[in-house]
């Protein structure tokens, strides 16, 4: 007995128009993920794109096309030789961040986007860096990018892609050539120490001359204005010497002769008082001029009398210390 048998052609209608109806959802629903979007393809040629989310097309007639990534990528460029200007041999990577701006252009206008960029990349890395001498391939990394950013971002507009940033990542010259730049990088810091420390040295020379020179000036100003000051000292002094002597001169002019002569024996007989109680003076010299000592003691006495011819009165004096012995050339020692 046949299953056949057992259902109604009607059921087998349904079942069939089911499996159908199956069918035609799984070939006319498309969910798109978000960062795509799909082309859209009508018996081979590209009919419209499908965005992110659900969509419908016709099934058994469209098809999906092309899986085209809408986010920003990052394409990594191989390490390659590349001979600068002056024949010099380095390795240079790079990194390309680009995004797909059109994905119809991205999937039709080129093959295999992402080696044609990768492609493209490297010979303008070549032509860049070819360009210029090795000092500048390793100063101007930023003048590097900025040109492959130019350059790549014109070449891939036809393919509807946008070239966000162009980074090198190492430029490397050759193990023999790093040791050259080394020695020579040691000997410009050699050379450059050797003349800060020479400068320094001028400097530090100057400056001490300098100080020398300065000392010397305040020194001869100081003993410039030392000896204006002597001299002005003296100039007083003489000055002062001068009026002294003046008025000494006009009191002895008239009656004070005898009040100079006075005085005169009064210092002259206090000076041999000091000489005559030095205790620690055991040889007192004499003047030759005693007699004058006499007479300018009886011109003293003479002053003191008054004009009645009488002595003045005594006044009271100390006890006078014991004159010093002096001993005589004949007593035996």
């Amino acid at each position: 007995m046949n299953i056949i048998d057992f259902v109604s052609p009607t059921t087998i209608v349904l079942i069939v128009a089911l499996l159908l109806a199956v069918l035609v959802a799984t070939r006319g629903i498309r969910t798109v993920p978000q960062g795509e979007v799909w082309t859209v393809e009508r018996f081979g040629a590209f009919t419209g794109m499908l965005n992110p989310g659900l969509n419908f097309i016709v099934p058994f007639i469209d098809t999906i096309g092309r899986r085209m990534n809408v986010q920003e990528v990052v394409l990594d460029i191989p390490e390659q030789s590349v001979i600068t200007r002056d024949n010099a041999t380095v390795a240079v990577d790079g990194i390309v961040y680009y995004r797909v701006m059109d994905p119809a252009k991205a999937a039709y206008a080129v093959q295999f986007l992402e080696q044609a960029l990768t492609a493209l990349s490297m010979t303008n890395i070549r032509a860049v860096i070819g360009e210029m001498d090795l000092d500048q391939t390793l100063s101007s990394r930023d003048r590097i990018n900025s040109q492959l950013l130019s350059i790549l971002d014109g070449a891939t507009d036809p393919w509807g892609v946008k070239i966000a940033r162009v980074e090198i990542r190492k430029i490397e010259p050759p193990e023999n050539l790093i040791r050259a730049m080394n020695l020579q990088m040691t000997a410009e810091r050699e050379r450059r120490a050797t003349v800060a420390k020479a400068e320094g040295e001028r400097e530090a020379e100057i400056k001490r001359a300098e100080g020398a020179k300065q000392a010397q000036i305040l020194e001869a100003e100081g003993r410039l204005e030392a000896a204006k000051r002597d001299a002005e000292a003296r100039e007083r002094l003489a000055q002062a010497e001068s009026n002294a002597t003046r008025m000494v001169g006009e009191a002895a002019s008239g009656a004070g002769t005898d009040a100079l002569r006075y005085f005169i024996a009064d210092k002259y007989v206090k000076a041999f008082e000091v000489l005559a109680g030095n205790t620690a003076q055991k040889l007192v010299i004499v003047p030759m001029e005693s007699s004058a000592l006499a007479g300018g003691i009886t011109q003293a006495m003479e002053l003191l009398r008054g004009p009645d011819g009488q002595a003045p009165p005594r006044t009271p004096r100390p006890p006078a210390s014991p004159a010093p012995e002096v001993p005589s050339p004949w007593t035996p020692r």
